[in-house]
């Protein structure tokens, strides 16, 4: 394995760095504050080509290897959360199913637009009585001519509120279960479709989420992305596919953390001298460094596998898992060691632990993780007797 960056990602990964300590941060606390990005914050990430990281270049985006865009997303965590929701929603789950299964008509209309950022993409799969059993879907789409007739609801839905673009499930066939789920391209002003209001959250502010309402929404056939009936499989693909891109994310934010603890400690002085000096600061130094070290080889394994076309199912839950319960424990680390100072909202610390919280929910709870893992050693056990 050869995680290796070549010296193009090298010098992207220093643009991202540098955009993010000059352009995103100093906008952190009013992004916090307002729970909104300035548009001209968006619009410079659009022209640095961050909503085309997974685009393939021939539609005029940046084309990235998982690798590639791993790398890219570790430098995006280190700053505000809900800043880099939006990016990373629309380059993971909002346009990976248009890249991987759309054919050439549906990748030639949507692409070149969701490159630029002129298209945000989302992803609808949750509603209010299918969560962790996505297979459990209400919505559904019956086809009348040469038109699908979508009805039903979707809740939760990260940049619901501003994209154009959404990949939806719905059921075409209730008599078949999760064989009877189809996933379809549906536009923002298709008649029928609706976004509700904006969710109030935990964290993760600036970035939006909401409620899609079908009423009697028609959806064009050739809007049917891939194979009718294969919906639910698709799904769970997409969401695979983007778990390393979100384990990248919780690393880059992890190593902020750490790299602010180090320094709080260094200067912060306690009984005549700083508290890097006390045994129990160190030890908690030394668990998080352990902690983010491992989630980094972890991460950039399992982003070099799915390069090479690895079936990477059972390694993408173990990441997804790891890395979101690493990115609270550091966060609950890090507030600690910060003491009051980590609990005051003028600081970023407690920014950070509200934000690590949903990590073990969103695109797959950490339960649901440890069941796809489960099952796979299942099949492999079986495989081998």
């Amino acid at each position: 394995m050869d995680f290796e960056l070549s010296d193009e990602l090298k010098q992207m990964k220093e643009v991202i760095r540098d955009f993010v300590d000059n352009e995103v941060e100093p906008h952190a606390m009013e992004i916090e504050e307002h729970d909104r990005v300035p548009d001209e914050l968006l619009e410079k990430s659009k022209r640095l080509g961050l909503f085309g990281l997974s685009i393939p270049e021939e539609y005029g985006g940046m084309g990235l290897s998982m690798l590639g865009k791993c790398a890219l997303f570790e430098e995006l965590g280190k700053t505000i959360n809900g800043y880099t929701t939006i990016i990373g929603a629309h380059n993971g789950i909002g346009s990976v199913g248009i890249v991987t299964f759309a054919n050439e008509a549906q990748k030639q209309r949507y692409l070149p637009k969701m490159a630029t950022g002129e298209w945000l993409g989302a992803f609808a799969l949750t509603e209010p009585q299918a969560g962790s059993n996505a297979a459990a879907l209400r919505t559904t789409a019956v086809k009348k001519g040469d038109r699908y007739i979508l009805n039903g609801q979707k809740i939760y839905i990260t940049n619901a509120p501003y994209a154009q673009v959404f990949t939806v499930m719905a059921v075409t066939d209730p008599e078949k279960g999760a064989k009877g789920i189809t996933s379809f391209i549906v536009e923002r002003d298709f008649p029928g479709f609706s976004v509700g209001s904006i969710e109030k959250k935990m964290g993760l502010h600036g970035s939006h989420t909401a409620q899609l309402y079908f009423e009697d929404m028609e959806v064009p056939e050739e809007n049917v992305l891939g194979v009718e009936g294969q919906g639910y499989v698709n799904a769970l693909k997409i969401l695979a596919n983007g778990r390393a891109g979100l384990a990248a994310r919780s690393l880059g934010s992890c190593q902020y953390l750490l790299d602010k603890s180090v320094a709080y400690a260094m200067e912060r002085e306690q009984f005549g001298k700083a508290i890097f000096e006390q045994q129990i600061i160190q030890h908690y130094l030394a668990d998080m460094a352990v902690e983010i070290e491992t989630l980094r080889w972890m991460t950039y394994r399992v982003a070099w596998m799915s390069d090479q076309g690895d079936n990477v199912v059972k390694e993408a839950a173990m990441l997804k898992l790891y890395g979101s319960e690493v990115y609270n424990r550091v966060a609950d680390k890090a507030v600690q060691i910060h003491g009051g100072v980590g609990y005051i909202a003028d600081y970023p610390i407690e920014r950070f632990y509200r934000d690590a919280r949903i990590t073990r929910i969103y695109e797959g709870t950490s339960e649901i993780q440890k069941n796809i893992i489960a099952a796979q050693l299942q099949r492999e056990y079986l495989q081998k007797h």
